[in-house]
């Protein structure tokens, strides 16, 4: 339903329909020649001497690198076409983006287990609930608080991955209102089953109409909030911040939310001018604080190790059935 992805897919279409050329007569011509020269055949003609033909190994060797080199060039075309990081410069076949458009920036967090999704340039934030009007090119920011996850709306682009400390992008557009499925591709866990949200694509009145309800929660999405919405949840309803702090998504992108802490963009600028500049400063160590001691940070190795395995401490449940994460709870 959105451009992006449906160029995606005739790309996979015709790479897959140019193998077939090659794999499907390979497929039927094993086929026949197993059963023309099978041993019961009285019709097939046995030439033992015969070793060469000029004419089979020009079929057999040019099919192929034509067939190689046309896919290279497509797929080589394509993927540079559709570069999640390359701005979009259509909404649909000959329709170009048109001049003085101002694209929609959202910007993603993939949380333990939920999203939560920014919309800078209308002040407000939503959890596991994103929308966006028809028509109109869509700018993700995508980050992750703490592991690894994959920003993936099917019908709207490929996925691309969030990781902490990072900042990745995606350029995409829908073109066709719904109610579209979004969720992470890359597995984070005990609750990312349940790591799921709803992408609506909304007209302009509609999503006119989806902006002031989320303006209008009472909710502000502060740094002392988003801590409190950064712990490990699962099934986490829909929450609307009808303000969000200034500047909070960079913080998150630079593990500095918690105040006191330095921006590691901050701790990097310092030492590429002074490595020795950070020296003494609180927190220029690590983005959380110090980091205590432990036997395996030390030239101390600690005790005997345990005398039975149940003695170690686990750093989680042994099986799903008994974790205990709890479920979301109002801020």
């Amino acid at each position: 339903m959105g451009d992006v992805a449906l160029q995606q897919r005739n790309l996979v279409i015709f790479a897959t329909c140019l193998m077939l050329l090659i794999v499907v007569p390979v497929i039927a011509l094993v086929g026949l020649f197993a059963w023309r020269y099978r041993a019961t055949s009285q019709t097939a003609t046995y030439a033992p001497d015969w070793d060469h033909s000029t004419q089979l190994e020009l079929v057999i060797w040019a099919a192929p690198l034509l067939i190689v080199i046309c896919l290279g060039a497509v797929t080589w075309t394509g993927t540079h076409l559709l570069d999640p990081y390359r701005p979009i410069g259509r909404i649909a076949k000959d329709r170009p983006v048109a001049a003085g458009v101002v694209p929609l920036e959202v910007q993603v967090v993939a949380l333990d287990w939920k999203w939560l999704f920014i919309y800078p340039q209308y002040g407000f934030a939503t959890v596991n609930e994103l929308a966006a009007p028809v028509d109109r090119p869509i700018r993700f920011r995508i980050t992750s608080s703490s592991v690894m996850n994959a920003f993936y709306v099917p019908t709207l682009a490929g996925m691309i991955y969030a990781m902490p400390s990072m900042e990745t992008k995606l350029h995409a557009v829908i073109n066709t209102p719904g109610d579209y499925a979004g969720f992470s591709s890359n597995y984070s866990g005990a609750g990312f089953s349940g790591m799921r949200f709803r992408f609506h694509g909304l007209d302009d009145a509609g999503f006119a109409a989806w902006v002031a309800r989320n303006r209008a929660a009472a909710l502000p999405l502060t740094r002392a909030n988003y801590l409190t919405l950064e712990k490990p949840t699962e099934t986490v309803p829909v929450i609307r911040f009808g303000r969000v702090a200034p500047g909070l998504f960079d913080a998150v992108v630079n593990q500095c939310v918690v105040p006191g802490t330095t921006c590691m963009a901050d701790m990097m600028r310092t030492n590429g001018a002074d490595p020795s500049a950070m020296g003494g400063k609180a927190n220029s160590g690590t983005p959380r604080g110090d980091i205590a001691r432990s036997p395996l940070t030390t030239t101390n190795a600690g005790g005997p190790p345990p005398a039975s395995p149940v003695d170690v401490k686990q750093r989680g449940p042994s099986s799903p059935a008994e974790s205990t994460t709890p479920k979301q709870k109002p801020l």
